[in-house]
């Protein structure tokens, strides 16, 4: 560490919102004296910051103080844009010292604004969070319709959740995230469709024959045409896609995007008045449809790649769990005192596995996962699934089914 009479560099390691006050940014010195009134260099930002009052922090009890000197750690009061993470130094000295690495958040929850109109509210909150704790994160997803924080665990999950409520009144309730289940067909089929509508004036003609076949896991789905003669002006091929698509990120079989499937547009019928593009979206939309009921229509269960670190005399309780989980092990290695093991299990087992693990392990192992592939999800959950989604589509809410899943 330099001695005191170096030049100044601070490290800022947290930061505190409060709404009357300021921001707190709270640092640690590594080199030189901090001094009120001070002029510092954010190396991060590339700004000069000028340090007000100065405070050593015990609880809540802030004592102010003229300076800090290397190894101390104290305060400082609405810095104009300083945040966690950054370095401050001398102006004519630039420094950036390295960043804390957070490790990867492994516990997941989705919430659920019971109050109509409090988005803003809800991001304000999170985004201010973030700056004080950057050990989470948060994100929109636009699939599965919902808002996902990530924490370093449920006791993490349930103090992000209790401040939204208390500091910003966000009524909100924590719930389980959504799967992102795929579906897709095991053999292939062909669907002719046909859209007429008159209504009193000009009307609407499309007729579309498709073909559609299995493609290679991860290849999603390819759209061509074959289209002879001139019974459809090529015009229409990107309408004809464009209901295809729609069809797709919709669902067929049991609400969920559809995956791994070629398309062939090969053949159909217009007519010279009625047929517009919104007449060949819709004649896509349904002859996808069809076909894809015709083609022996599966579900894919998303699989994730779990790194699980234990001590050896609990090896044999989380290979049972994971069993139990429908996961396989993939192997097993050392690490120092620790037994590192690999496993596949499906990501609709993996809620609350943190905690679970943590009480197999007495508060000892750690884990990370990540997205590993699709496969074929068994038979009697996908039975499930899908009379789910049949019924909440006679209900007349299968729009909003496979995102409540």
């Amino acid at each position: 560490m330099a001695l005191d009479g170096a030049e100044p560099v601070a490290y800022v390691f947290k930061t505190l919102t409060d709404p009357q006050s300021g921001d707190l940014s709270i640092f640690r010195v590594y080199s030189g004296t901090v001094r009120a009134g001070m002029e510092l260099y954010n190396s991060d930002r590339r700004i000069t910051e000028r340090l007000g009052q100065l405070y050593r922090l015990n609880g809540k009890l802030r004592t102010q103080v003229e300076h800090l000197s290397a190894g101390d750690m104290g305060a400082a009061v609405k810095l104009r844009d300083t945040h966690t993470g950054n370095t401050l130094c001398d102006p004519r000295h630039g420094v950036a010292l390295p960043k804390v690495v957070y490790p990867v958040p492994y516990t997941h929850a989705a919430l659920q604004l019971n109050t109509q109109g409090d988005e803003d509210r809800l991001a304000t909150g999170l985004a201010a969070l973030h700056e004080e704790d950057p050990a989470f994160s948060y994100h929109t997803d636009a699939e599965l319709h919902q808002f996902i924080l990530s924490a370093q665990g449920e006791l993490h999950l349930e103090v992000l959740f209790e401040r939204l409520k208390r500091r910003y009144k966000v009524d909100i309730e924590l719930m389980p995230p959504r799967i992102r289940y795929r579906e897709t067909i095991r053999t292939g089929a062909e669907a002719r469709y046909r859209h007429k509508k008159q209504s009193g004036g000009a009307g609407q003609f499309a007729e579309v024959w498709l073909r559609i076949e299995p493609a290679a896991r991860d290849e999603g789905i390819t759209f061509t045409q074959s289209l002879v003669g001139q019974d459809v002006d090529r015009v229409f091929v990107p309408s004809v896609e464009k209901g295809v698509q729609t069809a797709a990120i919709e669902g067929i079989h049991g609400g969920y995007r559809v995956t791994d499937v070629k398309i062939n547009f090969f053949g159909g019928k217009m007519h010279p008045v009625d047929s517009k593009d919104i007449a060949f979206q819709i004649a896509g939309y349904f002859a996808f449809k069809e076909a894809f009921r015709h083609a022996r229509p599966v579900l894919l269960e998303p699989i994730h790649e779990l790194e699980i670190r234990v001590p050896e005399e609990f090896v044999g309780r989380v290979v049972g769990d994971i069993s139990g989980r429908r996961g396989k092990i993939l192997g097993m290695d050392v690490s120092g005192r620790l037994q590192v093991l690999r496993a596949q299990v499906p990501a609709a087992q993996l809620h609350h596995y943190g905690t679970v693990l943590r009480s197999l392990t007495g508060g000892r192992g750690l884990h990370a996962e990540k997205f590993s592939h699709y496969e074929d999800m068994p038979a009697e959950l996908e039975k499930k699934i899908v009379a789910d989604y049949v019924a909440a589509r006679a209900a007349g809410t299968a729009r909003n089914h496979a995102h409540q899943q």
